[in-house]
């Protein structure tokens, strides 16, 4: 029996007004259980591989499927719905309310998902024990360092048991120390059957990662999945 893909990309292209073309016919396939970087630098279009990925935004040409539904089949309502049931998303710059504690800001990403307040605030302090913050569930982001902040944001994407987590440029607000923790944090959560993408300039950070697409001038360049000895998970 075939897997249905958690993320499918076929042809999609994204044209901006004035001609602007960020993606040039896509096509991308992420299973169940993967741990992926999606690499390229600044303008290469990875930004707009994310928001593809992450419903935030509508190809031009070509098809987006989440679960294997079409998602251009599905009004602003459904897709927000999507956002918050399915994906999970961690930016760079963490966005974490600044007077809410830890745990308070881990359960922002269930206020949508229809739980009520007591189970927010019990699944909050258990995403915050599985990324390691169980001592933290009462500090507020100023009493936080800058990698137990990305762990709170990663803890919030959690949160919800979405299908995948859409990780933009993880590390990129942090020092080195901090940096590797969250990636081995990443390949722990990814071990335990969490399924990663993360979109990132690092060529570095991508190459430590199972799988590999690197893309340029709107375009896949390389995916180590397609290459000769690569097996899938």
């Amino acid at each position: 029996m075939t897997r249905v893909p958690v993320i499918e990309l076929e042809n999609v292209s994204r044209i901006y007004p004035g001609g602007v073309t960020a993606l040039r016919s896509v096509s991308m396939r992420i299973e169940a259980g993967e741990l992926l970087a999606v690499v390229g630098p600044s303008g290469s279009g990875k930004s707009t591989m994310l928001q593809m990925m992450g419903t935030l935004d509508r190809p031009s040409s070509g098809v987006v499927r989440l679960l294997g539904h079409d998602v251009a089949e599905l009004d602003d309502r459904q897709l927000s719905a999507v956002r918050a049931n399915w994906i999970g998303f961690v930016f760079q710059q963490f966005f974490l309310t600044a007077h809410h504690t830890a745990a308070e800001n881990v359960a922002t990403g269930l206020l949508y998902g229809g739980v009520s307040p007591a189970q927010r605030k019990e699944r909050a302090v258990a995403a915050l024990r599985r990324v390691g913050l169980g001592h933290r569930v009462d500090h507020r982001p100023a009493e936080l360092s800058g990698g137990e902040r990305q762990r709170v944001a990663i803890a919030r994407a959690l949160v919800g048991r979405p299908a995948i987590v859409l990780a933009d440029e993880p590390t990129g607000a942090l020092d080195s120390r901090s940096g590797s923790g969250v990636v081995e944090l990443l390949r722990e959560l990814n071990a335990e059957g969490t399924t990663i993408a993360v979109i990132t300039h690092d060529t570095t950070l991508a190459a430590s990662l199972p799988r590999q697409v690197a893309i340029l001038d709107g375009a896949v360049q390389r995916d180590t999945a397609a290459e000769p000895g690569e097996v899938g998970p």
